[in-house]
């Protein structure tokens, strides 16, 4: 038995035992009254009638505690600014309690909401630790977001304040926020009582008189506020995602669960110690931002990495080994799209050998599916292990995963491994029926879940159940597909929306993209089942091929149709695919399958909010024409 067996065979037989273990390793002001309270399912509540506060486990606790003022805390990296600045521990604390003071005094405390709007820069993180440092919930909503989906945030969130930057920066261009800021506020019924807005040299913004403060302004008047503690199940944040309705849904993450489960992570998933350097390369807006960007790794006592940057163009794409060597990046976490966008630009790699990258130990991924090819391509260059691990925005740390702080399993490509102590995950039928070893169902996860998950939504118990807990009784829905094998190792192989049905065949997409992405030729695809009025659906392909292709479109789309025929079989129907200049995605990295596939279908859809160029649903359009969709 492998310690990973043992460890989860703990979790599994004696939940509570096992968490309450891993809550010795935060601070409480008072300890729990019970590890699980289970009276009121499937509203289930972990370390019930304690008191913890999430600033000092992340800032105070270190200096206090354990002598650790002089570690480096934040190492702010900023190429598309030429900017660098670090932050012991001491120096953040410091920042983070006058910021907390500059709230309090405009009258935030326990239980009143922060949202902020702000590019990734130090005061981001700021902000959020003086928030949870004075009780107070932030929500954090991804910087540039459209003024109609921050006013929808706003309206549920209802904030005392907001804190926003005057702009973002991208490569080549500004992003004003502060016009998306005060456009929001016109059309939300709610209105904050103060803005709080850090002006950027790059584009200073205009201020509202007797609403908006200066953020210099407002830290050369307050003083320094200490660390309020709040009930284990007070929330520390609210993070909105996408609803099917088009209405966001706020995610509640619980204040003392949330720490015990990052900081077991920490240990057990990364393998990474305190003082040593974690670089996830996500945003603040993203739940990735807020797990292992700001709080998992400063609750370990880590040194993070915020980059404002991208993986290629700031400058090239030997971005990603630069920041690496230079800060001696022991563990790093990226999504997979983030990879793919370097092996377009330099195939072979030969940036990396720019770079000492003797430091580096392992890279993690995550966020969507991560193709074989690409996992084996980037483990092939780095010489380190490259684990995929799955997780959402709903259980804020991953549902399965390869746990080398318990000792590596086998890495199998294209699995990502297994489930992640705590989380009894099975697969089910459309009947709520397990299914057998290999067979494609629901990947769902048998109640209570583990601490750190969203223990409901923001003032919205039933959005929390109709959304997650309906359609399979007694499971949380995780709205993924996949398969476990015969050895338990977990397949994630799409959404359950993208499962199509064939002439009666339940097929998966990202099957189908595993054997596209596999062409030599191919640098990024996406499969979308589409209408056809004799089997129902058909997979539609669309490929980006890598810089330097110099062969017909026509060879490799015949190839490719070729090998899914010979991998998967004609069971697959898969006859037409497109060569495409780019994808449509997220600002995340997320390609939008569902929104192409409304297009080829000639369905409504809405504009996605978190899209990174809209212009690119033209380009798509004009290329699903050239092969005959929408059918007439």
């Amino acid at each position: 038995m492998s310690r990973y067996d043992e460890i989860y065979a703990r979790a599994h037989n004696q939940p509570e035992l096992f968490w309450e273990e891993a809550a010795e390793e935060i601070h409480w002001y008072k300890k729990w009254d019970k590890v699980l309270d289970r009276s009121n399912p499937p509203f289930y509540r972990w370390f019930p009638g304690g008191a913890v506060n999430t600033c000092y486990d992340a800032l105070d606790r270190h200096i206090d505690e354990k002598g650790h003022g002089d570690r480096l805390a934040l190492i702010y990296d900023s190429p598309v600014t030429d900017k660098l600045r670090r932050f012991s521990y001491a120096e953040l604390r410091q920042e983070v309690a006058l910021f907390a003071g500059a709230l309090s005094k405009l009258g935030v405390g326990k239980g009143d909401r922060v949202l902020i709007y702000m590019p990734m820069v130090p005061q981001t993180v700021v902000a959020m630790l003086a928030s949870a440092r004075i009780g107070a919930i932030h929500s954090v909503v991804f910087g540039g977001f459209a003024a109609p989906e921050l006013a929808t945030r706003i309206d549920d969130a209802k904030p005392k304040v907001i804190v926003a930057g005057s702009c973002g920066i991208e490569p080549g261009r500004i992003v004003p926020y502060k016009p998306l800021l005060d456009a929001a506020i016109e059309l939300a019924d709610h209105k904050p009582q103060k803005c709080l807005i850090m002006q950027r040299e790059e584009k200073p913004a205009d201020l509202i008189p007797g609403r908006d403060i200066d953020w210099n302004e407002a830290m050369e008047n307050a003083q320094a506020h200490e660390c309020v503690p709040v009930d284990s199940n007070d929330p520390v944040y609210i993070l909105y995602t996408s609803g099917t309705t088009g209405i966001p849904k706020g995610i509640v993450r619980d204040s003392a669960g949330h720490m015990v489960a990052l900081k077991w992570t920490m240990t057990n998933t990364y393998d990474t110690a305190p003082g040593e350097v974690y670089w996830a390369a996500s945003d603040v807006g993203w739940v990735v931002g807020h797990s292992y960007i700001v709080y998992g790794p400063l609750l370990q006592g880590c040194t993070s990495v915020l980059y404002e940057g991208k993986p290629v163009g700031t400058p090239d794409a030997g971005a990603f080994w630069r920041v690496m060597a230079d800060h001696k990046v022991k563990t790093m976490f990226t999504a997979p799209t983030a990879l793919r966008a370097i092996k377009r630009e330099d195939p072979d790699a030969k940036l990396m050998a720019d770079y000492d990258l003797t430091s580096f130990k392992a890279l993690f991924l995550a966020g969507e599916r991560a193709d074989p090819t690409t996992v084996e391509w980037a483990a092939r260059h780095l010489g380190t292990p490259v684990i995929d691990h799955w997780w959402q925005t709903e259980t804020g740390w991953s549902i399965t995963g390869n746990f080398l702080g318990l000792g590596a399993l086998p890495i199998k490509y294209g699995s990502s491994t297994k489930p992640a102590p705590g989380f009894d995950l099975q697969v089910l039928n459309e009947q709520a029926i397990e299914v057998q070893a290999g067979e494609i169902g629901a990947l769902s996860v048998k109640l209570p879940m583990p601490p750190g998950c969203l223990p409901t939504l923001w003032k919205n118990d039933e959005g929390y159940i109709s959304s997650y807990l309906e359609d399979y009784p007694g499971y949380y829905k995780t709205g993924d597909a996949g398969y476990v094998d015969e050895e338990g190792y977990v397949w994630v192989m799409t959404r359950t929306d993208d499962i199509i049905n064939v002439a009666g065949h339940r097929l998966s997409t990202g099957a189908m993209e595993e054997v596209l992405a596999a062409h030599p030729d191919v640098a990024e695809c996406a499969v979308m089942g589409v209408h056809d009025e004799l089997k129902g659906q058909v997979p539609l392909g669309l490929m980006v091929l890598k810089v330097g292709v110099n062969r017909s479109p026509e060879e490799i789309v015949f190839e490719s149709v070729q090998m899914v025929r010979d991998k998967i079989g004609p069971v697959a129907s898969f006859k037409t695919a497109i060569v495409v200049k780019r994808l449509p995605k997220t600002r995340s990295g997320k390609i939008l399958r569902g929104t192409m596939q409304k297009i080829a279908d000639n369905e409504d859809y809405r504009m996605p909010a978190t899209i990174d160029d809209p212009d690119i649903l033209e380009e798509i359009a004009e290329a699903l024409a050239t092969v005959g969709y929408p059918q007439s």
